[in-house]
């Protein structure tokens, strides 16, 4: 059995289009080929009115390897590294040399950006 939650990562949908085309709480693998296999017309319309950028990403800590799918945000930043917001500075990978670091926090459930830039 799966839950709702990973049949709509597999699926590429968001956890709210899951709930409201009636996917159970828990199904079995076959009931989630079954929908990729023969999708319906709901599926095949969100499929179709893609823009390219995926629903879910996958979030991972540099310094624990945490990690957790999340679906995206318009305002998180392109980021040199992620790290758990309880890790300190000094666990992260140093900054290239002539950069800028800058972190930016919230991204995912639990996460820091860290963002390198060149002034």
């Amino acid at each position: 059995m799966i839950t709702r939650r990973d049949a709509a990562l597999q699926l590429d949908i968001p956890l709210e289009m899951a709930v409201r085309h009636g996917i159970p709480a828990r199904l079995t693998l076959d009931e989630l080929l079954a929908l990729e296999k023969s999708p319906p017309a709901w599926l095949l319309q969100s499929r179709a009115n893609r823009t390219g950028k995926p629903v879910w990403v996958d979030l991972a800590c540099v310094v624990c390897g945490y990690h957790e799918a999340a679906r995206p945000k318009k305002w998180w930043p392109s980021w040199t590294h992620l790290s758990c917001d309880d890790h300190g500075v000094d666990e992260l990978p140093e900054p290239e040399q002539g950069t800028a670091r800058s972190e930016v926090a919230g991204v995912g459930s639990r996460f820091v950006a860290i963002v390198d830039e060149r002034p």
